[in-house]
């Protein structure tokens, strides 16, 4: 049997960096996404030699609305049939919502919700029809309660909770699987990016892990 293609976005670090080292240690074909090209195409590059597997890069931001299509086509040109997608591109930012660049917010929208649903409509179809294949959306211990100072963010992430339940049960009796993967503070650039100096100060080197598989 060929090995199942996986698309991973926010491939180039933290959380997607190593459930690319993880699929890819399993035999996978990888298809990588991020917005870092050089970094991406690196990571690719030793995944390639450490694991013998085929790896893929695609350099785009999903902060722009057009980019799941220009990511489909790609594959469709590639002639790959996606197996399994990884939303795990996101990101938080941190201060009072009614202080926060309005645009800053907007586009987090854009890439926690709008990309996540754009992508799983655009690929799920050929999975129903294949009978074959899942989704494993990277969520967050935010999806579970409000965050002041972080509204949107957590806001996002009980909507890709949300969103995960519902399709779990449409999708119930077809083969494939639904996962949230839900970890708590973790050691990656998540931190940095949203400008937490609070968090900085008490993150974990260790992640508590809550898996949901829902199907």
């Amino acid at each position: 049997m060929a090995p199942e293609t996986v698309l991973i976005t926010g491939a180039s670090s933290g959380i997607g960096r190593e459930l690319a080292k993880c699929f890819a240690a399993d035999g996978s074909r990888l298809v990588l996404v991020a917005r870092r090209g050089g970094a991406l195409e690196s990571w690719a590059a030793e995944l390639r030699q450490s694991c013998k597997i085929q790896a893929q890069v695609f350099t785009a931001d999903l902060a722009h609305p057009e980019t799941p299509n220009r990511l489909t086509a790609h594959l469709q040109t590639a002639g790959l049939k996606v197996d399994i997608l990884v939303n795990n591109a996101g990101f938080g930012a941190q201060g009072p919502f009614a202080q926060l660049p309005v645009d800053r917010q907007l586009e987090m929208i854009q890439v926690n919700i709008a990309a996540l649903t754009h992508l799983t409509r655009l690929l799920l179809p050929r999975m129903i029809e294949r009978r074959r294949g899942g989704i494993l959306n990277v969520v967050s211990t935010a999806a579970f309660q409000p965050g002041p100072l972080m509204a949107v963010y957590y806001a996002t992430k009980a909507y890709v909770l949300s969103f995960s339940e519902a399709i779990a049960e449409e999708l119930r009796g077809t083969g494939l699987t639904i996962t949230t993967l839900c970890p708590g503070p973790t050691e990656t650039n998540f931190i940095t990016r949203a400008c937490t100096p609070k968090l900085r100060a008490h993150r974990s080197t260790s992640s508590k892990l809550f898996n949901r598989n829902l199907t």
